[in-house]
């Protein structure tokens, strides 16, 4: 497994937890033993344990139990079980009740696709009125620019597991989908309370998500202190008339 560099901002969140379990992956144990932890409402068992043509979430749910494969993709995702136990654990029934209700079909709903695109992409934002006016416009050179001393006073926390995964190697397109935090984030704790909350279907079905391309945010990347990063419209696309609502596969790299 490629070590995380620790020392990045987007994974400073991260660290205390993330960095024990990766330097004994490293030093060659198994990856759902490193990163066990009394305090997960699952227990990491290796990838073997789910049975063939068994739902990966409805496994979890049945078993409390979350194969683990080696690399950074499971690794973030069982490290996000350990730190947000509230929101996974909700986020996990509501998908074990879709697929009762619902069973598996080639497109999930609008409420297991947003489950997805959260858990693999999601993050969490807390920032200014002006900063979200802007991002909600997609109004980039205003939102990263002409208000960028306000950025001072926000917090991005990354959430999903597979951005997190991404973000070892980062490269410009990598665009978070943020959940507007109106409470304080002081912890991840908190950070775990507030979002455990808010994971219900009713909820989630709106797909309260802007998307962010998160080297953008100052302080994050140093290309972006020259501002013609921002000119590149393959990333900071315009704000479309209308927006999917539903789609088949996880949240992908790049705004819509």
């Amino acid at each position: 497994m490629p070590a995380p560099d620790w020392t990045q901002p987007w994974y400073a969140p991260w660290r205390a937890a993330g960095e024990p379990p990766a330097a004994e992956i490293a030093a060659g144990a198994a990856p759902h033993e490193a990163l066990a932890a009394a305090a997960a409402p699952v227990r990491f068992v290796p990838q073997e344990a789910l049975p063939a043509g068994t739902p990966y979430e409805q496994f979890i749910f049945d078993t409390r139990q979350c194969p683990v494969r080696p690399g950074l993709h499971d690794f973030f995702n069982a490290l996000v079980w350990r730190e947000f136990p509230r929101s996974k654990a909700a986020l996990n029934r509501l998908q074990a009740r879709e697929i009762a209700r619902l069973g598996i079909r080639a497109r999930r709903g609008p409420v297991r696709d947003a489950i997805t695109v959260f858990d693999e992409n999601g993050a969490l934002l807390q920032a200014p009125a002006p900063l979200w006016r802007a991002l909600e416009q997609r109004a980039w050179r205003e939102l990263f620019v002409e208000l960028r001393p306000l950025w001072r006073q926000a917090r991005l926390l990354v959430f999903g597991h597979a951005l997190l995964e991404q973000l070892a190697e980062p490269r410009k397109g990598l665009t978070a989908h943020v959940w507007r935090a109106d409470a304080a984030m002081d912890s991840i704790a908190q950070a775990d309370a507030w979002l455990a909350a808010r994971c219900t279907a009713e909820v989630l079905a709106t797909k309260p998500f802007t998307p962010l391309p998160v080297l953008g945010v100052p302080g994050w990347w140093p290309g972006n202190e020259n501002f013609s990063f921002y000119d590149d419209s393959l990333v900071f696309r315009p704000r479309k008339t209308t927006e999917p609502t539903t789609t088949t596969t996880s949240a992908g790299s790049s705004p819509p």
